[in-house]
């Protein structure tokens, strides 16, 4: 298999990734800052994002900067801020069109960059701080998401099954920040911590398009001129959790549609030998419209509006998701069980394994068919700190066995489960 490599070299403690592709007549470049989740840090972290897009030194307001934007052919920008693992990460994306495909004279490449680096370490001050109107505005609309995060049941009742199931550990933390923390954080301390994190955090910046490597390191003197120390320690791996009985949380809201949440210690991560069973496990048991919890929970049954389950790969979890309605709780949360149960009895076929293995497959090729999905994979591999290559990953989970999965299940343990439910009613 013909699979896409990376090149990757320091310099002055930032790592570039050069990803040459004729796939795509973009470039792309992300820049992704990275440090261990810290309730200290969580909401300004959170906030960042919102106030560096939104104007820069030369660029001093948002009609600016998107003009800006609009002169290079329509470069589209993006910042935000996410979870892997105990790790949050603050991602700056911008895709420009490739110059190699304009006319000789539209020289745009060296224009992003410089802009890039505007958005990344000079943004628009005023007083030695960020812009006051910016910043209030800025607070208040990651005050609204915030807020919204309860509207939303699916992903409220996740956060809550991970808040009970990852008590007192980092990768509780709300990705989004907390609202007493926004209201406490003032200007000039999300502005000092700005600077902290541009000084200390790893930061590595990703290439992908049609390009010369050696001249695209010249292009980006502009950004490795700022020195990055990546003196902010990576988190440690957690220590196995001794699972002695299972939590069950139910919480009761005035809704009509029930939301079944189970949490499960998978004790593998993306870096483990294990871990390519582990996908296959996934996509055997929820993961797939074929997979078990699919089949049995919704179709065969009629218990769920859906029924699906993911796995958080650097943290080592497992999530199943399903809404259901109240009345069938008990009925739905003991089918889900078993489905674990037919897993680990390895009651599956050799046809199922290799349907999935094959969905597992496709579904990585169609990631890596977008440039942003091609720059998630090879950040995940760089998270893992492992050597394994994409072609070794494919490779890997195309040689997965029946036995491997079936073993890789044994390790799976049920650790929460959360019930949002009606009012009245369980």
């Amino acid at each position: 298999m013909n699979v896409i490599t990376e090149q990757t070299i320091n310099k002055n403690g930032i790592k570039l990734h050069f990803i040459p592709t004729k796939k795509f007549k973009t470039l792309t470049f992300v820049a992704k800052f990275s440090a261990p989740l810290s309730r200290d840090t969580i909401t300004k972290r959170a906030l960042l994002p919102y106030v560096l897009r939104q104007a820069t030194e030369s660029y001093t307001n948002r009609t600016d900067l998107q003009l800006k934007l609009d002169d290079l052919y329509g470069a589209v920008l993006s910042i935000d801020a996410v979870k892997k693992g105990e790790n949050h990460i603050i991602s700056f994306r911008m895709e420009i069109a490739n110059e190699r495909y304009l006319p000789a004279e539209d020289q745009i490449t060296t224009e992003a960059i410089h802009l890039l680096k505007e958005l990344m370490f000079q943004p628009y001050t005023e007083n030695g701080v960020f812009s006051e109107k910016i910043y209030s505005r800025e607070k208040a609309t990651l005050r609204q998401r915030i807020q919204a995060i309860r509207d939303d049941k699916i992903r409220y009742a996740n956060i809550r099954l991970i808040d009970e199931m990852c008590k007192d550990e980092a990768y509780s933390l709300h990705v989004n920040g907390y609202e007493e923390d926004l209201e406490a954080l003032t200007n000039q301390e999300l502005y000092q911590y700005f600077q902290e994190m541009t000084e200390t955090n790893q930061l590595d910046i990703y290439i992908v398009g049609d390009f010369d490597p050696k001249q695209m390191e010249e292009e980006l003197s502009a950004l490795t001129a700022y020195e990055s120390t990546g003196t902010i320690v990576k988190s440690a791996a957690a220590a196995p959790k001794n699972i002695t009985e299972v939590k069950e949380i139910i919480e009761k809201e005035p809704i009509q549609q029930a939301k079944l949440h189970l949490g499960y210690r998978t004790n593998v991560v993306f870096s483990d030998d294990a871990y390519p069973a582990l996908q296959v496990f996934n996509g055997l048991f929820g993961g797939f419209p074929s997979s078990k919890l699919f089949m049995n929970v919704r179709e065969k049954n009629s218990l769920a509006y859906y029924a699906t389950s993911q796995i958080e790969s650097h943290k080592g979890l497992l999530f199943v998701l399903s809404g259901i309605a109240p009345e069938d709780y008990e009925k739905a949360r003991d089918i889900i069980r078993e489905q674990m149960i037919e897993m680990k009895e390895g009651n599956f076929t050799e046809d199922d394994l290799v349907e999935t293995k094959e969905m597992i497959v496709h579904s990585l090729k169609e990631t890596m068919d977008s440039n942003q999905g091609l720059v998630e994979l090879f950040y995940q591999l760089q998270v893992a700190e492992t050597d394994m290559t994409l072609k070794d990953l494919f490779t890997r989970i195309e040689s997965v066995t029946k036995e491997d999965v079936i073993e890789v299940a044994q390790k799976v343990e049920e650790d929460t489960l959360y019930l949002l439910t009606a009012e009245g009613g369980e």
